[in-house]
């Protein structure tokens, strides 16, 4: 059988392949360390478990609302109050199943086929690839760290074209850690705005920010924006697939529809977890997970610049540092394979993230313990030697 068309244009997720490589190098005994993932280390903080094992005893299994049940849709709407003095009304934010299900709800909502969306380049490669599956394309736009690796209104007037209906940033940003500032964030969405576009923002790594750096919203420099979040990273639950999306009121009938049709509703178990990760309790075991990741970045990037690593901007956010190759060393495909199969130590190419650049850079996460990231450095200093 032949599949789609559309198939031929969604590279592998490489991040993936490595990470099967290096869980059958583990079964077959040898000491994997997994740099490779997006995906912290500690365990769902035991107040989420909790609601969803009393969700259980309850009942709690059947269908939701498709834009997720009102009473954590308001709570949403109360930690943006809370939190980011933001008003946000419960009938603007749609529950979803992950962020990445969130992204496929908007790709469908705002564009046709033809339409691309400009991001930045290095990015998350799935964004793109979701646009593909609709036909549409992500513009990827080259930033550096003269950039602070974000779009500007600058590159939204350079790069802007008669198939261009919005763009998408990411702050806390994946690869590299980058964050928007609130003034930042203004400028670009006035340059969009200009352009009768509209601004995707994707905060999945919202509240995972370190020194003097706060978390924040794009709400907080237009109310017309599209935020995407998810209760994966800060919140600890990556394997119960939930997240959430926040549109302008006037789409909300639109997006229910889809919602309805694509994916009937959220995971109610999961939903009923998630009223707990806005507790007191949880938010006290989240922000220590979040000083521990501080802990590892202080590390990881010293440690790594004394290897040679070119790496120009400590991240901001999130829990990945993207690096250049020390000169000399093989490209970044290459060097990972590598790495992998004679250290035991799985990080990804920057080639899974774009184009520009992307075969000298490499991304490594953090979201493992300080022991075993001083193993990773050890072992990759072998390998550069």
């Amino acid at each position: 059988m032949k599949a789609a068309g559309r198939l031929a244009d969604i590279a592998p997720f490489r991040v993936m392949e490595l990470l099967a490589r290096a869980n059958e190098l583990a079964g077959q005994g040898h000491d994997v360390i997994h740099l490779e993932v997006g995906e912290p280390d500690f365990d769902t903080p035991e107040p989420i478990v909790k609601a969803a094992q009393r969700a259980l005893s309850a009942g709690a299994t059947r269908y939701t609302d498709a834009r997720g049940n009102e009473s954590l849709r308001s709570e949403i709407a109360r930690h943006y109050a809370d939190r980011f003095g933001v008003e946000v009304p419960a009938h603007r934010i749609f529950v979803t199943a992950g962020a990445s299900g969130g992204l496929l709800l908007l790709t469908a909502l705002m564009l046709n086929a033809g339409d691309n969306l400009l991001m930045t380049d290095p990015g998350y490669p799935c964004n793109r690839h979701f646009l593909t599956s609709f036909g549409a394309e992500g513009m990827l736009v080259p930033v550096t760290a003269e950039d602070n690796y974000q779009l500007t209104p600058a590159h939204v007037e350079s790069h802007w074209d008669e198939h261009t209906r919005g763009a998408l940033v990411a702050s806390p940003a994946n690869p590299t850690g980058s964050v928007l500032t609130t003034a930042e964030a203004e400028g670009l969405a006035e340059a969009v705005r200009d352009r009768n576009g509209f601004l995707i923002a994707d905060e999945i790594y919202q509240g995972l920010v370190y020194e003097n750096c706060q978390a924040e919203t794009l709400l907080r420099a237009a109310d017309d924006v599209f935020v995407i979040n998810s209760f994966s990273k800060y919140f600890g639950m990556t394997g119960w697939r939930l997240g959430w999306v926040i549109v302008p009121g006037e789409l909300s009938r639109e997006l229910e529809k889809l919602a309805q049709n694509l994916f009937i509703c959220p995971s109610a178990i999961a939903q009923a977890a998630a009223m707990a990760a806005f507790e007191p309790e949880a938010t006290k075991i989240m922000e220590s997970q979040r000083a521990e990741f501080e802990k590892r970045r202080d590390y990881l990037v010293p440690a790594l610049r004394e290897l040679g690593f070119d790496v120009p901007l400590m991240p901001e956010g999130a829990f990945y540092v993207y690096a250049g190759l020390p000169d000399g060393v093989e490209d970044s495909e290459s060097f990972c394979r590598r790495l992998l199969e004679e250290e035991y130590v799985a990080i990804t190419p920057g080639t899974d993230f774009g184009f520009f650049r992307a075969d000298r850079m490499i991304r490594i996460s953090y979201a493992r313990n300080v022991d075993q990231l001083a193993e990773a450095v050890a072992r990759i200093g072998r390998a550069l030697s």
